[in-house]
């Protein structure tokens, strides 16, 4: 359900009523059925229309949509839009929940709607989001993000961290693991062997040592050529700046960034509504929303559903492949 004070909560209300959704899967939102009475009388939705008991919940309800009420939050002591130990702890919960009976097998996927990063903090999380608690939560030793969506499928070696910090971060053996991890998922979800293109590091791949400290010689070409010997279809270090332009990216079927901004500021531009964040390396299926909590909206109403549709739709394909 993500963050009870975001978006998460009415998002979750939208899917559970699509029809094409439950044509293909069952819906089922771990969260507060609360909170969700709560922004459904808000946001004029329609009530969750069966609530199961978290103990229980896979012995009942048969096939329709439901609402896993696990009873993390006072519902009315909620206030939308506004950072809360509370709504971080909840958030925890939920992931923690949805995650641990997807490792039982009881569900396929876990999908999830946006956690804030700062109630996540105040609530006692040492993790900066969902792709480093889920990890641990699955003990998954590698693990990486990748954006995707149907014309931009992006993924990162570093994420939730400084820029300041990118550098030494960077390792060979990181990158390959990136790469290949890439190159696994986009071949379930494509059907093919993908080819795919990596960024460099500095302005222009440091123009032969001019800009930076030969990151891209002494790093990223290495792993680079390892993953290439290893049958990847994969080219680069390319300058960022130029490889974002479409005629280039449509070159490739997906992109490895080196940082955070650098490959989510053109991937947020181009598929910000229909964007969906990936977390590769899991033994369990997990797919997100590509936006925030939207704190400014949460539970007026004015949510857009696309990005989590779109996220329900890329786990049953991974699922699938």
């Amino acid at each position: 359900m993500g963050d009870p004070a975001g978006v998460g909560p009415e998002l979750c209300l939208r899917v559970l009523r699509n029809p094409e959704v439950q044509r293909r899967c069952r819906p089922l939102v771990f969260g507060d059925a609360g909170v969700l009475v709560r922004v459904a009388q808000a946001c004029g939705l329609g009530l969750p229309a069966c609530v199961l008991a978290a103990d229980e919940w896979w012995v009942e309800g048969g096939d329709q949509p439901a609402v896993v009420d696990l009873k993390s939050i006072n519902p009315g002591g909620v206030t939308p839009g506004r950072v809360s130990a509370e709504c971080g702890r909840a958030a925890v919960h939920y992931i923690s929940a949805a995650v641990e009976e997807a490792l039982k097998g009881r569900v396929a996927a876990v999908v999830t709607a946006p956690i804030h990063k700062q109630s996540l903090r105040v609530g006692g999380s040492p993790h900066p989001g969902h792709t480093e608690m889920i990890a641990e939560l699955t003990g998954s030793s590698r693990s990486c993000m990748l954006m995707a969506s149907p014309g931009l499928c992006v993924s990162f070696v570093t994420t939730h961290i400084g820029l300041a910090e990118v550098a030494g971060d960077l390792t060979t053996q990181r990158i390959e693991d990136v790469i290949e991890l890439t190159s696994e998922a986009l071949q379930k979800a494509l059907g093919k062997k993908p080819r795919l293109a990596v960024c460099a590091l500095n302005p222009h791949a440091g123009e032969g040592g001019l800009f930076g400290n030969r990151e891209e010689e002494r790093v990223i070409a290495p792993a680079i050529a390892r993953a290439k010997r290893d049958g990847i279809l994969v080219e680069g270090p390319f300058p960022a700046d130029s490889l974002f332009v479409p005629d280039h990216r449509r070159a490739y079927d997906g992109i490895v960034s080196l940082y955070h901004d650098q490959g989510q500021i053109p991937f947020k531009m181009q598929a910000f509504e229909d964007g969906v964040n990936i977390t590769l390396g899991l033994p369990i299926v997990r797919t997100s929303v590509s936006h925030g909590t939207a704190f400014d909206i949460a539970w007026q109403g004015k949510a857009n559903p696309r990005s989590l549709e779109q996220a329900i739709f890329w786990a049953l394909r991974l699922g699938e492949g």
